[in-house]
């Protein structure tokens, strides 16, 4: 049901409204520095593929240039606007934290040895180079062999089990990478149900992947091999979901703003959504952004300053509901908190409200509350869509298209156009695998060219290695792929401006790291590392 919307006030007669918050958090976001800091640091030769072992240097790939459509709603700037998340500073300063880089992070696996040996010199190659592939997708589909030829199913199982254990491979050609060939075929089992052979096969690979070192798929695959024997021991399930402490919010928030400071990933997201929100909500004193993923709401801070910057007549009101999990209810407080106080410094007005995925899953946008005259605009990541299926997925989007949202922004930061086309269990984790691999080769990369190598296990452990495991969770239900949802849903894609391009390219300069470039791709904008896709954005209209 909608409400009417609350009257509108004159900012210069009107007071500031008062916001009252739990706490006293100081948020200051210092002013950006447009210009990119050029950096000397020589990079040494990158792979474009984890599995490239044996190749020279090439030349870096620059992208093709292609007709952009000029939107002239959006005002050309001289530069991009570029803040950083030092507003974040103030929550641990308020909880008495001091962020400092040293402090041994929390505990987080039991059998984690030689953490200095995740990111060795690169010339300590800890593997024999012995073959050479150009993607996981190539042994996937070329190595007819790595299916593991079952009998018919009146055979024993046991016997099946003890003859994987007792086989030892005779072709070493490929002995220094077989680890890869016994995780494809661990996954195998799933689709064939059979769970004891995989059992068997992931207590080979516990032998092989100790610890999350050596190189980015070496670390990959001991993260995936992790995920599958938790999804094959139910323990995701069984176990119910525990709240975070706020000693854990914490260090994922250091780690977060560390992140986004080493990888150009995390504000490549940023700054493509909030363009796109910028440009549906252009004009209107009454904004409401639905969204799905809503994080720790750090995606925020660029957008109310924006807001509050393009603000003419009266104080805008920006209305966030965020669709969370039930465990999610200190990361909530802590998000309306500061977000509530960082509107106020600002001169506008914000309500955040959350809703909790259960009751979104039972009622749909029932559970939202929408404001007559306010434009409104939809979050969606691949996490929604895996959640609810291809059923629930199309009506889901049947639902979107009835509120008549002004724009539905789409941000794939999780390899899914490819994850969620695939026809098997086995091979959306092939897909998956090879995604957080280049994750972490970029990761690296990234490390190598600007530092802040003290922060790499971080945020491999505490932000790519819960991807993964939602990943492999999530392999083994069948989607529809997004691109073809949204068309049947009959949403229309919509391309984003200049600026949005102008802003993703001014970002690469700015962390100049070789092996990163921009391009457009079917209306999505899209960073690549090299090759393969790791952020895309996209905009579309019901």
């Amino acid at each position: 049901m909608r409400v009417p919307p609350p009257a509108v006030s004159s900012s210069s007669s009107s007071p500031q409204p008062k916001l009252t918050t739990t706490q006293n958090i100081v948020v200051n976001v210092p002013t950006p520095n447009p210009t990119p800091t050029p950096t000397t640091t020589t990079l040494c030769y990158e792979p474009r593929s984890v599995l490239e072992l044996c190749r020279s240097p090439s030349p870096e790939k620059k992208p093709s240039q292609q007709e952009q459509e000029h939107n002239p709603e959006v005002e050309q700037e001289d530069h991009a606007s570029l803040p950083n998340l030092d507003w974040w500073d103030s929550i641990m300063k308020d909880l008495g934290l001091q962020d400092d880089s040293s402090t041994p992070i929390i505990p987080l696996l039991k059998n984690t040895n030689n953490t200095s040996e995740i990111y060795p010199n690169p010339s300590q190659d800890q593997f024999d180079q012995t073959q050479d592939f150009t993607s996981l997708s190539d042994i996937y589909s070329n190595n007819q062999n790595l299916a593991y030829n079952y009998p018919n199913t009146n055979t024993n199982l046991d016997h099946l089990v003890n003859d994987f254990n007792n086989n030892q491979p005779n072709n070493n050609t490929n002995s220094n990478w077989d680890f890869i060939e016994e995780l494809i075929r661990a996954a195998d089992c799933f689709d064939n149900n059979h769970l004891q052979l995989a059992q068997a096969i992931l207590e080979r690979l516990n032998q092989r992947l100790r610890s999350p070192t050596g190189k980015p798929l070496h670390r990959a695959a001991f993260h995936f091999k992790d995920a599958l024997q938790s999804l094959l021991s139910g323990s995701n399930r069984t176990n119910p979901p525990r709240l975070s402490s706020m000693v854990e919010i914490v260090q994922t928030i250091r780690t977060f703003k560390a992140f986004s400071g080493i990888s150009p990933i995390p504000m490549f997201s940023i700054f493509t959504t909030n363009q796109a929100l910028l440009e549906a909500l252009h004009g209107s004193l009454y904004m409401h952004v639905v969204d799905f993923e809503i994080g720790l709401g750090i995606q925020y801070a660029s957008l109310m300053k924006e807001i509050a910057e393009k603000a003419v007549n009266g104080s805008p009101l920006l209305r966030i509901t965020a669709v969370v999990p039930e465990e999610y209810a200190v990361e909530s407080r802590l998000i309306r908190e500061n977000l509530n106080q960082f509107a106020h410094d600002l001169g506008i007005r914000v309500q955040v409200d959350f809703v909790p995925l259960r009751t979104f899953e039972t009622v749909s946008f029932k559970a939202v509350r929408f404001v007559d005259g306010e434009k409104t605009a939809i979050l969606l990541t691949p996490a929604i869509f895996c959640r609810l299926g291809s059923e629930g997925t199309a009506a889901f989007l049947s639902d979107v298209r009835r509120i008549t949202p002004g724009v539905v922004v789409f941000v794939d930061g999780e390899g899914w156009t490819e994850a969620a086309a695939a026809a098997s269990f086995r091979r959306g984790v092939v897909n998956s695998l090879e995604f957080y691999s280049m994750m972490l080769e970029s990761l690296d990369a990234s490390v190598a060219a600007g530092g802040g190598g003290e922060w790499a296990r971080r945020i491999e452990m505490l932000l790519l290695r819960p991807k993964i495991i939602a990943a492999v969770e999530a392999a083994g239900r069948r989607t529809t792929p997004w691109r073809e949802a949204f068309y049947g849903a009959g949403m229309r894609p919509v391309q984003l401006s200049q600026f949005a391009d102008f802003q993703a390219e001014c970002l690469l300069a700015k962390v100049q790291i070789r092996g990163f470039h921009v391009a457009k791709r079917q209306a999505e904008l899209v960073l690549f590392w090299h090759e393969r896709a790791m952020v895309a954005t996209s905009a579309w209209r019901c």
